[in-house]
């Protein structure tokens, strides 16, 4: 109903301007409305520039002005040149072709103008249809019950309307966006709307790296935002958290997550549907793997099929005492993030949690199960070999072997 409404103000608003104003102005008002729709996305980059001199930041905001501004300048000269040849052709009939046809042509011109104010009104019509049903693919899927602003509810309501009453049929009639666009809402709307996913996301290979950034770790690990999300906040109010700003200010940040997400959007939606990714199955080493005390203990057994209890049950406490917390996060490029790494100052200590441990970087390269690691923790540089048999990881770095195992 909302969209119908807008539509008859919009005709009927037009037909009375359209009335006024006459023929020509109207009609070059037309001709500017489709020269608008074609040329404000290529003339809103370059404006791009000026708005962010501004100080407009917000990457939406980006997105959507600079084109509208781009087709109000580009209105603008149509309806300037309008008014001159309006002015030129009046005065013509005014004051040069006598009384009656000065009358004859100011009736048919607003009659004309009145009829051109229908297609007009249509035209604008189509145009607002296009932007509600291009913010409200986003917003639709980002919808909550409340804290939602009253803009967004509204664009909302409109882009239902759209939907229920086929009207949407006209604005994809205008529809150029990319499909990633789509894509991209899709991914969002399902990852806002299922909380639990936002695991899933952190493990999806393209983002193993990204996730591992401070920014990323201070808010996985921030309660009053895990709070936000599980009382289904609004997408505006999680935006405006100090925390999440330090991510969206950050345009480095931004087109960072952008080139490892746009290529692969399709592949991210079935990982996170089904937790497999098609693109990266070939590579099993993909992932963050979790320190397996059983496991290694029994690597050990196996490579040392004489060892003792004593020196056994000795290993399995240092091992403990050094591994509890150990992960390698393994990500696409060859890259290894090495956390909670323990050190062997206060590994000796007899609870885990209270000794040091230490963070590392380095780079991973093989293939087909085996593998080869060349990492730096602290000041020691760790060079060995990795072997993969379904979900385990068997690690072996000089005499030390330790197992891992897939987290999910």
């Amino acid at each position: 109903m909302t969209i119908w409404i807008l539509t008859l103000v919009l005709v009927l608003s037009l037909v009375g301007l359209g009335y006024r104003q006459g023929a020509i102005r109207v009609a070059f008002s037309l001709v500017g409305i489709f020269f608008g729709v074609l040329l404000a996305v290529p003339l809103g980059g370059p404006l791009t520039f000026v708005v962010k001199m501004f100080g407009v930041k917000n990457p939406v905001a980006l997105w959507l002005v600079p084109p509208a501004i781009a087709f109000c300048l580009i209105s603008a000269i149509f309806k300037s040149i309008a008014m001159a040849v309006h002015h030129k052709v009046e005065v013509h009939f005014r004051y040069k072709a006598g009384d009656l046809r000065f009358s004859l042509w100011e009736r048919l011109n607003r009659r004309v103008g009145l009829c051109l104010g229908i297609i007009n009104g249509a035209a604008y019509s189509v145009i607002i249809s296009f932007v509600i049903y291009v913010l409200g693919y986003w917003l639709v899927q980002l919808e909550t019950s409340e804290g939602m602003n009253l803009p967004a509810r509204l664009v909302v309501r409109a882009a239902k309307d759209l939907q229920s009453t086929g009207f949407v049929k006209s604005a994809r009639s205008l529809d150029r966006m990319p499909e990633t666009y789509y894509q991209g809402a899709d991914v969002a709307g399902l990852v806002f709307q299922n909380t639990l996913l936002e695991a899933r996301l952190a493990r999806y290979p393209a983002f193993l790296m990204i996730a591992e950034r401070p920014e990323f770790q201070t808010l996985a690990t921030d309660k009053e935002f895990t709070g936000m999300r599980a009382a289904k906040n609004s997408i505006q109010q999680l935006m405006r958290y100090e925390p999440a700003q330090a991510i969206l200010k950050n345009p480095d940040m931004l087109r960072e997550i952008w080139s490892a997400a746009g290529p692969d959007l399709k592949d991210l939606r079935t990982y996170l549907e089904t937790g497999v990714s098609e693109k990266y199955a070939e590579e099993p080493i993909l992932g963050r793997w979790n320190f397996d005390p059983r496991a290694t203990v029994a690597a050990i057994r196996r490579a040392n099929p004489t060892i003792t209890s004593i020196l056994m049950a000795r290993t399995r406490r240092t091992l403990q005492q050094q591994f509890a917390r150990t992960q390698l996060v393994m990500g696409i490029g060859g890259k290894v993030v090495v956390k909670g790494w323990g050190d062997a100052a206060t590994s000796a200590v007899a609870d885990p949690n209270a000794a040091s441990t230490l963070s590392g970087t380095g780079d991973w390269d093989g293939g087909n199960g085996f593998y080869k690691l060349n990492v730096t923790v602290g000041s020691n540089e760790l060079r060995g070999t990795a072997a993969i048999q379904g979900e385990r990881m068997t690690v072996t770095w000089d005499k030390l072997t330790v197992a891992f195992e897939r987290e999910y």
